[in-house]
C-alpha cells in the first residue's frame, strides 16, 4: 500500500509537491515493457531505449504544456530544462 502523504517544498516560484507515492508511473513503464517482450515472442528488439524515450517524453511534454497553459517558459521550468531543449524536443515531436 502507498502512502499518499504529501510534504509540500518549493521550487523557483512554483510549488512542487512531493509524495511518497511514486510507483505507479515506475508500474506502468515496467508493466508495458512486459507485454512488449511477451509480443516479441523470442525476437531480440531494437532500439529499446530509443523506444522507451519516444512513448515516455511525447506525452510528457504535451501533459507539461497542457498544465502551463502552452507557457514554454515555465514548462521548462518545471521540467528542470532548459527552455532551448524544451523548443528543441517540442520539434521532434511535431508538438505545438
Amino acid at each position: 500500500m502507498h502512502s499518499t502523504h504529501a510534504s509540500p517544498s518549493i521550487s523557483g516560484s512554483y510549488a512542487v509537491v512531493k509524495t511518497q507515492k511514486t510507483e505507479p508511473l515506475r508500474e506502468a513503464v515496467r508493466d508495458a515493457l512486459d507485454r512488449y517482450f511477451e509480443q516479441l515472442d523470442g525476437t531480440a528488439p531494437n532500439d529499446l531505449y530509443q523506444l522507451v524515450m519516444q512513448q515516455v517524453e511525447q506525452p510528457l511534454f504535451e501533459a507539461i504544456l497542457g498544465f502551463t497553459g502552452g507557457n514554454q517558459s515555465k514548462a521548462a521550468t518545471l521540467l528542470g530544462i532548459s527552455r532551448s531543449t524544451l523548443r528543441k524536443k517540442l520539434a521532434q515531436y511535431e508538438i505545438e
